[in-house]
């Protein structure tokens, strides 16, 4: 019998390593990606109060196209520096969530920068 290893553990371990270094302040707010099978999700977080300032995802209604390749999520990229932006928002730290950084999580920071975030 083969033991696969806990992927979900392991990515959980990196994304803890990662937010003791990562923090989003109000003035540099930080940039969260999570990534399912089938959808992709990126908040902007105000982690000294404790508040989302901006969501976006492939699952919200008025979403077009794929869901679950680099043009999707290029396109939610976009979707949320455009929030961002009209927040006032245009530095932030990038939070990849223990993935790597390829695939749907480079297309969607790409997306971001294209959209006129700076990190």
């Amino acid at each position: 019998m083969l033991n696969r290893p806990d992927t979900r553990s392991q990515r959980i371990k990196r994304h803890k390593r990662v937010r003791a270094k990562i923090s989003g302040t109000p003035e540099i707010p930080r940039l969260d990606v999570f990534r399912s099978n089938v959808n992709i999700y990126a908040q902007i977080i105000d982690d000294v109060n404790g508040v989302t300032l901006a969501s976006a995802s492939s699952v919200e209604k008025g979403f077009e196209g794929p869901c679950n390749n680099r043009e999707g999520a290029a396109k939610v990229g976009k979707l949320i520096a455009e929030r961002a932006i009209a927040k006032g928002i245009e530095n932030v730290c990038f939070d990849r969530g223990g993935y790597l950084y390829h695939g749907r999580v480079k297309a969607l920071a790409d997306g971001a920068r294209e959209g006129g975030l700076n990190f």
